[in-house]
């Protein structure tokens, strides 16, 4: 197939670039700055810029492009956290629509903070709407709709809830890694709060299959089997890397000072379910904290 990704030099784009060509997948990148690949074409979103060579022939879009979460929440930043995510999706919709494509799948990127930013034991499921409405679940809901206009042009729509990746090469999970090193690992707030995760590899592998298996369609948690709390998180983190674990919690003032609004998405988490990915057949590489940490650690 021949397939159109935005985001692609992000962390998970990388990733998925190379594996969508490892199996013979034809890619095109969408990027504001050329940096030497053969398939790259040049968009300017705020301006409502596109180059059109770059949908010639394609079959499927998967769209990861949108600025990073892990910055200050300005006022001024949340704006771009919506613009660099939905207006993005509609630039992309008008393009289909004026070039006159019929797409097999439009594949979105997504939040598991779609259900809202708060602390649960409730397990929840692809059939669970918004719990708690907050600035990171309105996103992912504008997100998400953002997808559905282009119902009118393909023949799938798939949308991925993403945890928190883990991965060496960037990310969360490095920068906590990071801490761990120094001896200074410990966990945050009361570290109760669950912990959804996912390695790039799984993650990787549900985008690949969600281009090549008709039958993945819709939304999926894209999550881990295993859900720990952050306590226990940070702390098998520290025991594999061989460093110390401070008993002593990280003060939820401390990271509110710190961090401000953006402490919430470590402040708090609930339980989010796999089940439906994997009732595809889709089978999880890493589905433990224990899996996932001999091969990154």
């Amino acid at each position: 197939m021949k397939i159109l990704i935005t985001g692609g030099t992000g962390l998970i784009g990388k990733a998925l670039i190379q594996k969508l060509r490892e199996r013979n997948h034809e890619v095109n990148l969408l990027v504001r700055t050329k940096k030497g690949d053969l398939n790259e074409f040049l968009w300017d979103e705020k301006n409502g810029k596109i180059d059109e060579n770059a949908f010639s022939d394609i079959d499927s879009i998967i769209h990861l492009a949108g600025a990073s979460v892990g910055k200050r929440w300005t006022e001024s930043y949340k704006k771009e956290l919506y613009s660099s995510r939905i207006d993005t999706a509609h630039l992309l919709f008008k393009t289909c629509v004026k070039l006159n494509l019929k797409l097999k799948s439009y594949i979105a990127a997504s939040g598991i903070n779609y259900y809202g930013t708060y602390t649960s034991d409730e397990i929840l499921t692809e059939n669970d709407q918004v719990k708690h409405q907050d600035f990171l679940s309105n996103l992912s809901v504008a997100w998400e709709n953002s997808a559905d206009e282009f119902a009118s042009i393909a023949d799938k729509i798939v949308w991925m809830r993403t945890a928190m990746v883990l991965s060496n090469k960037g990310g969360s999970f490095l920068m906590l890694k990071n801490i761990v090193n120094y001896n200074i690992g410990s966990a945050i707030g009361d570290g109760n709060q669950w912990l959804n995760w996912i390695h790039i590899d799984d993650l990787v592998n549900m985008y690949v299959q969600s281009v090549e298996n008709p039958e993945i369609s819709g939304k999926y948690n894209a999550v881990a089997s295993e859900v720990p709390t952050n306590k226990d998180f940070m702390k098998d983190l520290a025991e594999k890397s061989g460093k110390f674990f401070l008993p002593i919690n990280v003060p939820e003032f401390v990271m509110k000072l710190a961090m401000g609004e953006m402490s919430e998405i470590i402040l708090t988490g609930t339980r989010a379910s796999n089940e439906k990915i994997k009732k595809t057949g889709f089978n999880f590489k890493y589905s433990t904290l224990n899996e996932a940490f001999q091969d990154l650690i």
